[in-house]
């Protein structure tokens, strides 16, 4: 029987698993996590409006009804294209007929990875659970400190990054001091808290009509957000970010400016673009390798009029899976392959309570009716009926009442002081130069 190998149960590997259910083929999913992410709602766990079982679902149960489909819990070390196998970090090694690489992105520093230590990006639910705890953790040690300098540090936040998702983190954080903790502490007002926006390009949003990019800094700036276009971040010290010629006292800065791809590309031994992408072919296979497919976050895509090469959004993630099922199918009854072509259905991001932004090509939609399209389009698009009920009850309970459920602290609790590992000075880099996610209709991941 031909073997199916897919790397990744993101959206891409997921879809295409799905669609090659009940096919006289032998699939055969590993992925080093046991669980699908959706990942346009990361930023939602990271701010604590819901808890990470809310936006995950365990693979094997997605794929349970497909007999012909395993799951292998494991990480992928290399490809060797030549014998047609892939080697696994735990020595074993698996064969295949046709390899789907999607294996997505991961943030990238632009070369500064010790940054990463004092600004996390957000990618996994991992990220997600360590930048809620740092969020949480500042306004209690804020709570605490009798020094006024450092008590505004605790409470400066700084999103680095100004596409979609920082965008959203950064009307998510203005929201939690201004509604969510207004009355939980004593010493502290959080609505005094100060929430920035840096981004090195003349505006936030850029991939998005300029009209509604002016629509989002307008909403973000009523909701007390600083949104400082041009500002490129040239260094982050622990207790500071400095951009241009601003030094920003903060002790809670999030990455959100850049994607690089998964490392396990260059064992391809393929042509790969400046973050890390394999540049494929129209039929998304690599060059001189028809039977291995690269999709999503990890492929460069350049074939698409109307586009330098398809943005890092699920959209296209869940297209490109589809489509390769579609090819090994066709090609195993013996029809030709057909290039891709990306239906493009726009894109969205959320600015905060009942405002949103959205570019259906067509319609430039804003406000509330934008913010009721994002909630209903996230819903449907999130894997099982469980979690679909409780995000609407949660976004429900939290509209109503301006609460958020999910304030929990985890972790071993340390007290304040800087991190184990000191970032060097190195040289100016742009924050924003690199295609960024954004929210379904547009999403990434």
């Amino acid at each position: 029987m031909t073997r199916v190998v897919v790397v990744g149960g993101g959206f891409g590997g997921l879809y295409l698993a799905k669609d090659l259910a009940g096919t006289p083929v032998a699939v055969t999913v590993v992925d080093r996590n046991n669980h699908h992410v959706f990942q346009p709602l990361l930023y939602q766990v990271a701010t604590a409006a819901l808890s990470p079982g809310d936006i995950a679902y365990p693979i094997r149960s997605v794929l349970r009804r497909a007999p012909n489909v395993e799951v292998l819990l494991g990480e992928v070390q290399r490809v060797d294209p030549a014998s047609r196998q892939i080697h696994l970090t735990d020595g074993s090694t698996l064969a295949y007929d046709y390899l789907v690489l999607a294996t997505g992105a991961r943030h990238s520093y632009f070369g500064k990875p010790d940054w990463e230590v004092l600004a996390p990006g957000l990618k996994s639910l991992e990220d997600a659970l360590e930048i809620r705890r740092r969020i949480l953790l500042a306004f209690e040690r804020a709570e605490r400190e009798q020094d006024p300098d450092a008590r505004h540090r605790y409470l400066t936040f700084v999103v680095v990054g100004g596409g979609p998702t920082g965008v959203e983190l950064a009307g998510a954080l203005a929201e939690i001091r201004r509604y969510a903790l207004r009355r939980d502490f004593r010493r502290i007002d959080p609505g005094e808290a100060v929430v920035m926006l840096l981004e090195a390009g003349p505006r936030i949003l850029p991939t998005y009509p300029e009209d509604l990019s002016a629509r989002a800094r307008a909403a973000l700036n009523t909701l007390g957000v600083q949104v400082s276009p041009n500002a490129l971040v040239t260094r982050i010290e622990p207790g500071a970010v400095i951009a241009g010629e601003s030094r920003i006292p903060s002790e809670t800065v999030v990455w959100a400016a850049g994607n690089q791809a998964s490392p396990l590309l260059a064992s391809l031994e393929c042509r790969l673009d400046r973050q890390g992408r394999a540049v494929v072919e129209p039929d998304c296979s690599v060059p001189s390798h028809p039977e291995v497919f690269v999709i999503g976050d990890a492929a460069a895509f350049t074939h698409q009029p109307g586009h330098a090469v398809l943005p890092g959004v699920a959209q296209v993630a869940i297209q490109m899976g589809r489509y390769a099922a579609r090819t090994i199918r066709d090609e195993l009854a013996g029809r030709p392959r057909t290039p891709f072509r990306y239906r493009d259905l726009g894109q969205l991001a959320v600015i905060g309570r009942g405002s949103a932004v959205a570019d259906l090509r067509r319609w430039h939609l804003r406000g509330f009716f934008a913010w009721l399209t994002w909630v209903f389009i996230h819903i449907a698009w999130l894997i099982g009926f469980r979690n679909r009920v409780l995000v609407l009850f949660e976004w429900a309970w939290s509209y109503l009442t301006f609460q958020r459920g999910a304030r929990l602290i985890t972790g071993v609790w340390r007290p304040a002081g800087p991190p184990a590992r000191e970032p060097k000075l190195e040289v100016p880099v742009a924050v924003s130069g690199l295609p960024e996610e954004g929210a379904v209709g547009a999403h990434r991941r």
